[in-house]
């Protein structure tokens, strides 16, 4: 064989064991129910759960404590996922940026003792490029300009 097929097999291998070992470490989406099933059965592979903050009618996020001033490492919430079971969420980094405004929240991580330990949280945020009709005086939609 010539040295370019070795190296090419080489090269082939590797690649193929960084792709199985990746696949190895992929995580699935749950809900907090299974999450702690998994956590009983002492399994402690990472999962996502897909979930809504809980706000009370004035639409202030209920449960969340952050004081930066203290610990800007800690930071907790209460995720309704999407079977409306409430958890407590913590995370051990400072809070995401414009979390407050978030629609839903993918996290990512693992139960620990009654208490979802996050890893990384994914914020989905409301638009910033909303759609609005603009009328013109007489009531029409103006022209859209070509490009």
């Amino acid at each position: 064989m010539k040295k370019t097929h070795i190296i090419g097999i080489v090269i082939i291998a590797l690649a193929i064991g960084i792709i199985m070992s990746t696949a190895g470490d992929a995580s699935t989406y749950v809900s907090f129910k299974e999450a702690k099933e998994l956590a009983e059965d002492g399994n402690s592979k990472k999962v996502h759960v897909v979930g809504r903050l809980k706000k009370d009618p004035a639409g202030h996020i209920v449960g969340m404590q952050y004081d930066p001033l203290v610990d800007p490492n800690y930071f907790s919430f209460i995720l309704s996922d999407t079977n409306k079971l409430e958890q407590k969420v913590v995370y051990f980094n400072p809070m995401p940026q414009d979390f407050e405004r978030s629609e839903q929240v993918v996290i990512t991580g693992n139960m620990k003792n009654d208490v979802f330990v996050a890893d990384k949280i994914l914020l989905k945020c409301p638009s910033k490029y909303t759609e609005n009709e603009i009328k013109a005086e007489d009531g029409k939609k103006p022209a859209t300009a070509a490009l």
